[in-house]
């Protein structure tokens, strides 16, 4: 019995090895299996064929949302609407005032021609007149809170001099925009719906705009829409008023969902299978004979993952998933060099 152990059981456990790493190194040359055919001497050849999908009808909701940021709307400039001196200030800093509001008069000075005549000799005579005096008052071009008054008494200011800020102490939600999500947006909605984390119930804030970055602080204002020229990052920001009672503070971080519209019952494929994703586009029908075909179409709606299809395709035609890679392969000929 101590014979078995000693010799037969290792003998046995060794055959057990043995055949185990035979069939390993069998498995790993030959494929895992004898009946599979030989690939040739290289590696195995994999199907890249792009898979296709049927054209199928389905829901687009178009909802960008976007990261922004709660932000004071910026101070309006108060600028003299007359040339002249400084009267007297009606509303200094730290003044609440409404708009049409009177902030400071302004004393016009306005030379006449004088008076001409002839003497008792019936010599002509010019007589001088005393200057025509009037009050100009600049109102408040909005309202809110003077946070800069500027102008003395007796000061000297010709038409269009800043002499003064007014900030309207409201507030609005930036937020930068990617290029995609701007064509997503080519006609934006005039309302946003905005989520501050930690705040409030999501609201609505109003007069959504997009436009060029502004400009910073104390630039003047741009032509288009009241934004200046982008800053160093550029870019395209979408912009809306806070409305009143809504409890934010500048500074806040927010989330923008801009809505640009919902298509139901209608065409659509994935993005990844159309060439292009504004207005016109291009997708490779497959038909029955595996031929591909490629296929101008009109583009709708899209909501990141898949787009609305206008024209171009029917229900049920297979298109390739994937837009097609062109040949890069190198010729031959050009492989060989003038050195063969």
């Amino acid at each position: 019995m101590g014979t078995v152990r000693t010799l037969v059981f290792p003998a046995l456990r060794l055959l057990v090895w043995s055949v185990i790493a035979v069939a390993l190194v069998v498995l790993a040359f030959r494929g895992g299996s004898g009946t599979e055919p030989a690939a040739g001497p290289g590696a195995p050849v994999l199907d890249l064929t792009s898979p296709t999908i049927p054209v199928a009808r389905g829901t687009v909701a178009n909802t960008v949302s976007v990261s922004g940021t709660v932000v004071a709307d910026d101070p309006v400039p108060v600028r003299a609407t007359a040339a002249g001196t400084v009267r007297r200030v009606l509303a200094g800093k730290g003044t609440t005032v409404t708009a049409g509001q009177g902030l400071l008069e302004i004393r016009v000075e306005e030379q006449l021609q004088p008076t001409t005549g002839t003497d008792a000799e019936g010599n002509p005579t010019v007589t001088p007149r005393p200057p025509r005096v009037r009050t100009v008052t600049v109102a408040a071009p909005s309202g809110g809170t003077v946070s800069a008054m500027d102008a003395l008494v007796d000061q000297v200011v010709a038409v269009g001099d800043k002499i003064g800020e007014i900030s309207p102490g409201s507030l609005s939600v930036t937020a930068s925009l990617t290029q995609a999500e701007q064509f997503r947006l080519l006609a934006p909605p005039s309302t946003a719906e905005v989520t501050v984390e930690g705040g409030p119930a999501p609201f609505t804030c109003t007069g959504l705009t997009l436009g060029a970055a502004p400009a910073s602080p104390g630039g003047d204002e741009g032509a288009g829409g009241g934004f200046g020229p982008p800053q160093a990052s550029g870019g395209t920001t979408a912009r809306c008023a806070v409305p009143a009672g809504a409890t934010v503070f500048a500074g806040m971080a927010a989330t923008v969902a801009v809505n640009a519209g919902t298509a139901e019952d209608v065409l659509v494929v994935p993005i990844t299978a159309v060439q292009g994703s504004v207005q016109q586009g291009n997708v490779w029908v497959v038909g029955e004979d595996g031929t591909e075909e490629e296929r101008p179409v009109v583009l709708g709606l899209s909501d990141g993952d898949q787009i609305e299809v206008r024209e171009g395709l029917a229900e049920g035609e297979q298109v390739l998933q994937f837009i097609p890679v062109p040949d890069d392969t190198v010729d031959d000929q050009m492989m060989g060099g003038p050195f063969g």
